[in-house]
């Protein structure tokens, strides 16, 4: 198991050397980073499906963000649920809504690597909604910048669906993004469960909303 981790950190590197060491991939992952939130923040003043009031929309300018850094980019080794059961992920209403446990992803972020516990992988839960028709897994985490520098109930990010033989996924922090209930409290949110509460600190996508 710790070779095939290692072999995921090995791919890791490629990835981040092909974003951070060639100029021209790097701009243009940063230009299709910032069209993504250009587009966002546009949504969010002019959409009837924007989650902001129109009192908020009146005053809202741009989401905050953390800049493009694609050390926050992972490849990371995929463990599928041959038979996903089902969990109940509880709502900020304190409702919950019904999930499959689909599978788990493992990577190793910079401040791992920098203690030098490579072969203690972090690990994040991904869930697909039980009526099984999304084609995105759901990813709910905590992480230590939550509360400080970051929505204090968590942030999510979505993964598209991986081909079946796929052993691998990428987790792409700069877009991770608030739920609806961090600018408005009329929404219910999942709350991430305690599998998926980092305790590293991921610095990188959407900031918090308010002051």
């Amino acid at each position: 198991m710790i070779k095939k981790l290692a072999l995921a950190a090995a791919v890791v590197g490629i990835i981040v050397y092909s974003i951070s060491g060639s100029g021209s991939a790097a701009s243009q992952y940063a230009a299709q980073l910032q069209k993504f939130r250009s587009e966002k923040n546009r949504s969010f003043r002019q959409s009837p499906d924007s989650p902001l009031s129109v009192e908020q929309k009146a005053a809202f300018d741009s989401l905050k963000y953390y800049a493009s850094d694609a050390a926050y980019v992972f490849h990371c080794a995929l463990s599928r649920n041959a038979s996903p059961d089902t969990v109940l992920l509880q709502m900020s209403d304190n409702r919950s809504e019904k999930y499959l446990r689909w599978g788990l992803a493992s990577f190793f972020p910079p401040l791992d690597v920098a203690v030098g516990t490579m072969d203690k992988p972090t690990r994040l839960t991904l869930f697909r909604k039980a009526d099984g028709r999304d084609s995105t897994l759901f990813v709910p985490f905590t992480d230590g910048t939550n509360g400080h520098e970051t929505y204090g109930g968590g942030r999510y990010l979505d993964v598209p669906l991986p081909a079946p033989d796929s052993t691998g996924l990428t987790l792409d922090f700069n877009r991770a993004y608030n739920p609806y209930c961090a600018y408005n409290s009329d929404y219910s949110c999942p709350v991430p469960p305690a599998e998926n509460r980092l305790t590293v600190a991921i610095p990188a996508g959407e900031k918090s909303f308010h002051e």
